[in-house]
């Protein structure tokens, strides 16, 4: 079974009206992770890799490059390449009002948080500003890959995305309200499946079914290792041939604070050496390897034991304590 180790690496500041005064630290939050005990951002996540000899995919987002200018979103593509790691398109549209030089679109004067928001010629452009601004920053190869900010997606961004000549799309989240794509879904219509509309192959976030019945994405900062793991690992001997795990640059950090978030960084230390122990039945891909993708399995979901879980309830309990 494939395993796509995806991280969406953005950048944020405090507020939309005081953008030019919050962003070095923010650039310094959310890039470096920088604590009194180290960095905790790229640098921790990309040595664990390495480490580890794992293959992450980084989908960076870099429209904020349109304000602040490409030398910052050099850095990041220069700290995830020099590692060995992949770079694939991210992209939040709220910074499209905020394009310094040039309009990434005419007449855009107030901000629509959701891709969905904007109409196919839009999407089709922005993706293009997207991979022009990856281009300039030192991308090479050039992405294959699009990932929509918050997961949102309808089928004009599957139609922008094929446009720009990119061959995968991983924008699709099943537990996500704003991630429905409406009536795209081929015959088997599983929309936790790989799957093909015309030239580009989607894979969709993985999901698992946790210890009490409920279905959730396979995202580090919010579920157990022992959950992530046991879905691995249950999704092997269901036969499943993909499956995506969702992480953030910044999700090392505790929200809002310089330091370092010990839970989150042991989860993600725990499944690192997991896959790297079980590399021969799950190994690590990028995006770049793939080509031929086996039928569907139409397997039930992954599941993972109760006490999995109530080990997630207990971490929450303790981290709100520490935060």
């Amino acid at each position: 079974m494939n395993v796509l180790f995806t991280f969406d690496v953005e950048i944020w500041c405090n507020s939309w009206s005081t953008l030019d005064e919050d962003f070095p630290a923010s650039f310094d939050r959310y890039v470096f992770g920088r604590s009194a005990k180290g960095e905790y951002a790229l640098p921790k996540i990309l040595d664990t890799l390495g480490t580890h000899g794992l293959k992450g995919v980084f989908f960076v987002e870099p429209l904020f490059a349109a304000h602040f200018g490409v030398e910052y979103l050099k850095i990041i593509v220069r700290l995830i390449q020099d590692a060995g790691q992949e770079v694939q398109l991210h992209l939040h549209p709220e910074w499209t009002d905020e394009a310094r030089d040039a309009p990434l679109l005419e007449n855009v004067t107030v901000k629509r948080q959701h891709l969905t928001q904007y109409s196919i010629d839009e999407q089709q452009v922005l993706i293009k500003h997207g991979l022009r601004l990856l281009q300039e920053a030192g991308c090479i190869p050039p992405p294959v890959a699009f990932r929509s900010g918050s997961f949102s997606c309808n089928e004009d961004t599957f139609s922008a995305v094929t446009m720009n000549g990119l061959r995968f799309d991983s924008s699709i989240n099943p537990q996500m309200e704003e991630s429905q794509p409406g009536d795209i879904a081929p015959v088997y219509a599983n929309p936790y499946e790989v799957f093909t509309r015309n030239e580009l192959t989607l894979i969709p976030m993985s999901s698992f079914c946790d210890g009490f019945g409920q279905n959730r994405h396979a995202q580090i900062g919010a579920c157990s290792a022992r959950e992530i793991t046991q879905a691995l690992e249950d999704a092997v001997r269901k036969q499943w041939h993909t499956f995506v795990l969702l992480s953030h640059g910044f999700e090392l950090m505790v929200p809002g604070r310089n330091t370092c978030d010990p839970f989150v960084e042991r989860r993600f230390t725990h499944v690192c050496r997991f896959l790297a122990a079980n590399r021969l039945t799950m190994p690590t891909v990028n995006f770049s390897d793939l080509s031929v993708f086996p039928d569907p399995c139409n397997a039930p979901l992954p599941a993972v034991r109760k006490l999995a879980t109530v080990r997630r309830y207990a971490e929450q309990a303790l981290r709100r304590l520490y935060q």
